[in-house]
């Protein structure tokens, strides 16, 4: 008897909204030589303890999570995941600020300014 076991793709740890695949697209059009990708992580910084830190990404890690949008790879740092599992990132623009802006159902707190998080 043969028995075929079916693998099951895990969801994405972030949900990234059409405006952030396009501001992707953009900084990836816009990218420095060398760079294969954009990527997010959490390092340990502001007065909440965490912030979210989008970067260029030149080399593959295998422990970051990668998700391909159609604009160019976003990768999520391994170390990170844990902290945003079942966020949604997406891309805000108004008359005064411009970011990427996230709805972590992680965090505990965050800051004032809201520039960092806890979890």
């Amino acid at each position: 008897m043969t028995t075929t076991a079916t693998t099951r793709q895990r969801p994405a740890a972030v949900i990234l909204t059409p405006s952030a695949e396009e501001r992707i697209a953009r900084l990836m059009a816009q990218a420095p030589d060398g760079a294969i990708g954009v990527k997010l992580s959490t390092p340990r910084r502001g007065c909440s303890g965490l912030a979210y830190s989008v970067d260029y990404v030149s080399e593959e890690n295998p422990l970051d999570e990668k998700i391909e949008t159609p604009g160019g790879n976003f990768y999520i740092d391994g170390a990170s995941v844990l902290y945003l599992i079942g966020s949604t990132m997406s891309w805000q623009e108004d008359d005064f600020t411009a970011g990427f802006v996230f709805e972590n159902p992680n965090a505990k707190g965050s800051c004032g300014c809201g520039e960092s998080f806890t979890v």
